[in-house]
């Protein structure tokens, strides 16, 4: 890990879909070496860029880019309440839904997963709401345990037929992991760079 860490967070643009579809084959090859299922469905490549596109275009898709090389090494989305799992009772609009979190292998120990869901909780908290919430791939135990150390509790298990995710989970928009490590939202040279962006309410 360098000495000093110069990445920073950006909302994504439509010229890095190729990198986001890197990164996301990158963790397809990994899920499959840890012996997981997730994504293995081959239609999920061409949804998967549709849906990025989309959430681009809606400014809700975020990037994480390396200062010193320009290269993306992360990325996150937020989402709209996904009906097939989280229902009235569970008030969707009380929490912050995280979605498509992703991180390059060469960025491992710098902690950019914790650092995004903190970003996503501090934006939670800023806006009002109690939650930040994630739907996970069922069979993906290792994914689980990942959250859970990062203060999620299990809500539920859904099981629809067309779905293979469908585990809930949630962390209070004010638990923080990294509290002492925010990711620089904004380019480090740019005046306007800060630690929690203004985001449309989802």
């Amino acid at each position: 890990m360098k000495s000093t860490l110069t990445e920073y967070l950006r909302p994504a643009r439509a010229e890095d879909v190729p990198a986001l579809m890197a990164l996301r084959t990158e963790a397809e090859e990994w899920l499959s070496s840890k012996g997981t299922d997730q994504w293995s469905d081959p239609e999920t490549g061409a949804k998967a860029i549709t849906k990025w596109r989309a959430s681009i275009d809606e400014g809700r898709a975020w990037v994480v880019v390396d200062d010193d090389s320009g290269k993306v090494l992360g990325t996150v989305s937020r989402g709209p309440v996904d009906r097939d799992f989280w229902t009235d009772e569970d008030r969707p609009e009380s929490a912050f839904h995280l979605y498509k979190l992703i991180v390059a292998r060469q960025a491992a120990g710098r902690h950019l997963g914790a650092r995004l869901v903190d970003w996503a909780s501090n934006l939670a908290a800023m806006e009002g709401r109690d939650w930040v919430r994630i739907d996970t791939w069922r069979t993906n135990k290792g994914l689980h345990s990942y959250y859970e150390r990062l203060g999620f509790k299990h809500v539920r298990t859904e099981s629809p037929s067309h779905r293979r995710s469908g585990w809930l989970a949630q962390r209070p928009a004010t638990t923080l992991s990294r509290p002492d490590f925010p990711l620089t939202v904004g380019h480090p040279s740019k005046e306007r760079s800060a630690t929690i962006p203004t985001q449309p309410s989802g």
